[in-house]
């Protein structure tokens, strides 16, 4: 074990887990304790201040990247994780003189329909992620596709500084395990093709374009979404609209909005027939590992780090997405739904070999050994 004092900082942490980076960092963690000496600063340890309640939700996370500033004045590295802490690991550096290692699980200048959500708050978020990632000792992207935005969206960070470590699963807790009782209980017909998507309600994840491809999807499948928390009322409402007219044009949908315990959504996702990733933008896509450990094949769009987890024609099928072009998208989408319903035997054959890959490449022992090696090269 390294002797070396690590401060983990992190919004997201159980219970507080909704989307791919939190994911990642629990397991990472989990791993990493085994390695270091491993303490987690979490944004529900640390809180905001009072003072700023009601105000610009940006503000406020740069009150809370300062309380864990300083909480990590005995630790002789600091590792950030998305934009919401990155500045924290950026002050710990300047005030403690320790390295800055940081994980991009996104980049603010790819979201910009954040802008939404935060106003002038994505502004701030914009200028923490750039001044962090600038200054990093060590700049961790999820998949290669993301190491290329990264250098491109910040051109002043040196290619030598920014390295690929993938996303993980654990391959014995997302396992197959269909639940036929499951689908019953959430009123699905187990007899019926189930079309699963699992995400957060917003422009990122790709959702309406799913719901307009489904119009063209056969009415004997169902379509089950795991999606919540969305960004802004507008999403909200468009998602709303799209889910009634598919259930007036006579699609069978259930719509369950609110975060699913991690069994039940293993035992959904074992129970479907074909696992939807309609995203516009996705730095890796910790959900299609864990469908892909659960025995399910995979539609997918053809971006960022995606086609390094799902590889089209093996473990599914990837949608080339290009901005602009909705129409086509969704169609290539609806084409590819319509396949795995055709042919159910070529779906389970890459729903299984999705499972083995997951198995062989994406196992998070591994993962935190690429990040202790990290670690070590700038201590």
């Amino acid at each position: 074990m390294s002797h070396v004092r690590v401060g983990l900082l992190t919004r997201e942490w159980p219970p507080d887990v909704y989307g791919g980076a939190g994911v990642h960092v629990e397991f990472l963690a989990r791993e990493l304790d085994r390695l270091v000496d491993l303490r987690v600063e979490t944004f529900a340890a640390h809180g905001s201040w009072d003072r700023l309640d009601g105000a610009n939700a940006a503000l406020r996370v740069l009150a809370t990247d300062l309380s864990m500033t300083a909480a990590v004045a005995d630790r002789d590295l600091v590792h950030s994780h998305t934009w919401y802490a990155n500045l924290g690991g950026h002050l710990a550096k300047l005030l403690h003189g320790v390295p800055h290692v940081m994980t991009s699980h996104s980049l603010e200048p790819r979201r910009p329909w954040k802008a939404e959500q935060l106003g002038g708050g994505y502004r701030i978020s914009s200028w923490a992620e750039q001044t962090a990632i600038e200054a990093a000792d060590a700049v961790i992207a999820v998949s290669a596709g993301m190491r290329t935005d990264v250098l491109a969206a910040y051109p002043l960070v040196d290619p030598a500084r920014v390295h690929v470590v993938h996303n993980g699963i654990d391959t014995s807790l997302f396992a197959p395990r269909p639940d036929p009782a499951m689908l019953s209980a959430h009123g699905l017909d187990p007899a019926r093709p189930v079309v699963i998507f699992v995400g957060r309600i917003t422009r990122q994840k790709g959702l309406p374009h799913l719901l307009r491809a489904m119009r063209a999807v056969r009415r004997s499948a169902q379509l089950l979404l795991c999606a919540s928390s969305p960004d802004t009322p507008q999403i909200a409402a468009e998602v709303e609209t799209e889910v009634t007219a598919l259930r007036d044009a006579g699609l069978d949908i259930v719509w369950l909005r609110d975060p699913l315990p991690r069994n039940d959504l293993m035992q959904l996702l074992s129970s479907s027939t074909v696992f939807v990733c309609p995203s516009v933008y996705e730095p890796l896509g910790i959900v299609n590992l864990e469908a892909m450990a659960c025995a399910v094949p995979v539609v997918a769009s053809n971006v960022g780090g995606i086609p390094e987890v799902v590889v089209g024609g093996e473990t599914g099928v990837l949608i080339p997405y290009v901005a602009g072009d909705a129409t086509a998208y969704e169609a290539g989408l609806a084409t590819a739904i319509e396949s795995m319903l055709d042919d159910p035997a070529r779906a389970k054959d890459m729903g299984a070999a999705g499972r083995a890959r997951a198995e062989r490449d994406f196992g998070w022992p591994a993962i935190a050994e690429q990040t202790l090696a990290i670690y070590e090269s700038v201590t």
